[in-house]
């Protein structure tokens, strides 16, 4: 036989009324073993709602449901059935695993105070634009987590690839332009960079929490229109709001897939709590009237024996401002280096095709040599020959 156990039946209660019809928890609430237990209402939590192991799922057609309350609910497994949206005015944490299946988790946006926690080995699935986390959803002791986030119509999850277990990590999708959050009720202009040779996007922004360094992954979509931002996939970019320099930040281009409709790309790593916001970056569009020209071609053999082990090009000292991008026949991005000095030794930098370090395999590769002190870019051929 499945039970609900409480600590004393008569501390759990059902208010009906003119308004939303609520169960109010005022004592001890465990659901024990494979039992489902199935809130149709309001809940409101004034009690212990912990050590659980059943299902408990959320379920209305059309209208909203809430949870709210002085204590936060811990979960084993639940799922999201509200038409309207489950309304989170109070923490919840999940132990297992959430299924989300229509209607999305709300939060308020405008502080972090209140999220969807997935705690330890928690998963979820069934995201889609019609269930996901609109507001903040959290993770707490794990590396990595793709965050479900995302507006009223669209998914637009973040990714986050952190280098040590991650205590908590917060994250919310913005659709607003940062030079004007009606949220946050902050402006964070896209005129003000660290450098004039990129751009930043005004369409839309997610904010993170977490004090562990980690690697950022930011999706887009037709909406995002990243084709402003670079004619290329390569010339995309995670750019953070630094809150020591007050402005926009390059956080770099470690991948980067999809196609400027639908893809993604991830940042060199960093410590988000750095930064107030994030975005997608691309080129300044002053690098659109750049002179292109073609450069000598060059080849490598770097076997250590002192010939021909750098890739040295000519002309690199007048202009140390520059980005050098080296390509392989397949045209994915195999290296890149900004204020390149002469040091490329073969190696890869990038995971996208080969490990990071590890040497280029012999072919033929296409590199492009952007000078911007000169405002030119210079294109040709390397050839590679261990």
């Amino acid at each position: 036989m499945k039970h609900i156990y409480t600590s004393l039946f008569i501390f759990l209660c059902f208010h009906f009324g003119s308004t939303q019809d609520a169960v109010h928890n005022y004592g001890t609430i465990q659901i024990h073993g494979n039992t489902n237990v199935g809130f149709h209402m309001d809940l409101v939590n004034d009690g212990t709602f912990e050590q659980n192991n059943g299902l408990v799922g959320f379920y209305s057609d059309q209208e909203a449901l809430t949870i709210s309350g002085a204590y936060m609910p811990i979960l084993f497994d639940t799922e999201v059935a509200v038409g309207g949206g489950l309304i989170l005015e109070t923490t919840v944490n999940v132990e297992n695993n959430v299924n989300l299946i229509t209607g999305d988790i709300i939060t308020e946006k405008a502080a972090t105070t209140v999220y969807s926690n997935f705690l330890d080995n928690s998963f979820y699935i069934g995201e889609s634009s019609a269930s996901k986390i609109n507001g903040y959803g959290a993770m707490t002791n794990k590396e990595t987590f793709m965050f479900p986030v995302g507006n009223e119509d669209r998914l637009r999850p973040l990714t986050i690839e952190s280098v040590a277990i991650n205590a908590m990590a917060k994250c919310a999708y913005f659709f607003e332009d940062p030079n004007n959050s009606k949220t946050l009720n902050i402006d964070f202009s896209t005129t003000k960079k660290a450098t004039e040779f990129i751009s930043v996007s005004d369409k839309e922004f997610w904010r993170l929490e977490s004090d562990v360094p980690s690697k950022i992954t930011l999706t887009w979509d037709e909406y995002s229109n990243v084709g402003v931002l670079g004619e290329y996939l390569n010339e995309l970019k995670v750019v953070g709001w630094s809150k020591s320099e007050n402005q926009w930040v390059n956080l770099g281009n470690s991948a980067v897939e999809g196609g400027m409709g639908y893809g993604s790309v991830t940042s060199e790593t960093v410590v988000p709590n750095d930064y107030e916001i994030f975005t997608i970056g691309g080129n300044d569009s002053r690098l659109e009237t750049y002179a292109t020209m073609d450069l000598d071609n060059y080849f490598m053999t770097p076997n250590g024996d002192g010939a021909n082990d750098m890739l040295i090009l000519e002309g690199i000292e007048n202009s140390p401002n520059n980005l050098l991008e080296i390509f392989n026949r397949y045209g994915v991005l195999v290296y890149t280096q900004a204020n390149y000095q002469n040091d490329f030794n073969g190696q890869s930098n990038r995971n996208a095709v080969v490990k990071r370090g590890t040497g280029l395999s012999s072919g033929i590769y296409f590199y492009i040599l952007t000078m911007h002190d000169l405002r030119q870019k210079h294109q040709g051929y390397l050839y590679i020959s261990n």
